[in-house]
């Protein structure tokens, strides 16, 4: 009933925006649901065929819509656009640092709600198809009988019961691996997030790392070129000269303060990278703690699905038992008719032998 091994949704697509909600008692303002930008990706669901929009802010999902053909993204300005959800019966909308992002993000929406369009005319081709050959096939009625012998009907309550509990322990279960989806989607969506700013912060701190080399170089020489003038200064001082050796004397000391202010400020790039650098050991900690988490969800739904596995058995097992005392009543109507119709024909006969 079932799948084994359930196909987790996948990220298509992902931009950072701060995100707002339509106010619903005026419906008019906007109400922000983050404090700052955060991510809103597209996934699809590949077992399902859906796609979804989806923004983690912390520990909340401030965004949870499945995209249909009947949504429009509509651009309210040149950074701004919205779309509403009548499932959620809000109206979400997106601000874009950028024009360009607005843009890329109304094409996604567009492309995502084509997709959804053609794979729901494909559903319904399917339920036509398979309607069509429910209503073809023969049909057939059957009304369990009703007996009233101890021993077959108890067992058939007995069943009933069992089938009762089974069917609740299993809605149960569902519940919780739905649950445990949700956690999981989110994990992944954060996941991505972690990613997607991993890489630029490793791209950053190569590139940080090769300028810091050549600044390293740059400084050593400056260092050099300060400690020469310096020494040319000492002497123009020790001679205490006149004149032209004045003038040098100046512009040696001009030159020995801008490399001075150079050099300061080459010492506060580095410091600037090196704290880059601990940022991006943060959050490589932190995509490390997400990965934790997401295979922690894994291991939950995985014992889930074992759990639901080892219910769907227990309730077969429990139907076959029910097919088989139906089967047992079944026979046992079977033999009290013959019984019944032996004893007609001896009271028949005992009649016939009175009359005589």
């Amino acid at each position: 009933m079932f799948p084994h091994h359930r196909e987790r949704e996948q990220p298509i697509f992902s931009a950072r925006a701060h995100v707002f909600q339509i106010d619903p008692s005026t419906k008019r303002n906007w109400i922000p649901a983050s404090k700052h930008a955060v991510t809103v990706s597209f996934f699809y669901d590949a077992n399902r065929n859906v796609y979804r929009i989806i923004s983690v802010g912390g520990t909340k999902a401030i965004i949870n819509c499945t995209v249909t053909p009947s949504m429009t993204f509509t651009k309210t300005s040149q950074k701004f656009g919205q779309w509403a959800d009548s499932r959620a019966n809000t109206v979400y909308g997106l601000g874009f640092a950028t024009e360009q992002q607005l843009h890329q993000f109304s094409d996604k929406f567009k492309e995502v709600k084509d997709a959804a369009r053609l794979a729901r005319e494909k559903s319904q081709d399917k339920e036509l198809a398979n309607t069509a050959l429910t209503i073809a096939a023969p049909q057939f009625s059957q009304s369990p009988p009703v007996m009233c012998v101890n021993g077959p009907e108890d067992k058939l309550f007995r069943s009933q019961s069992a089938d009762i509990t089974l069917s609740s322990e299993k809605e149960r279960i569902k519940k919780m691996l739905s649950e445990g989806s949700i956690c999981e989607m989110n994990l992944e969506a954060e996941l991505f997030t972690l990613q997607d700013s991993n890489s630029k912060l490793v791209a950053a701190l190569h590139e940080a790392n090769t300028n810091v080399e050549q600044w390293k170089k740059q400084l050593a020489a400056y260092q050099e070129e300060t400690e020469r003038l310096r020494e040319q200064v000492a002497e123009l001082e020790a001679h205490g000269g006149q004149g032209p050796s004045d003038l040098l004397k100046d512009e040696l000391t001009q030159s020995l303060e801008e490399l001075e202010a150079l050099l300061k400020a080459k010492d506060e790039e580095i410091h600037i990278l090196q704290s880059k650098k601990a940022e991006y050991h943060e959050m490589e900690h932190a995509r490390d703690e997400a990965m934790h988490r997401l295979r922690e969800t894994e291991m939950r739904n995985s014992e889930l699905e074992r759990r639901i596995q080892n219910t769907e058995q227990n309730l077969s097992n429990s139907l076959e038992d029910r097919d088989r005392v139906d089967t047992e009543i079944q026979r046992a109507i079977e033999i009290l008719d013959i019984k019944i119709f032996d004893l007609n024909d001896l009271r028949q006969s005992l009649v016939k032998l009175i009359d005589k």
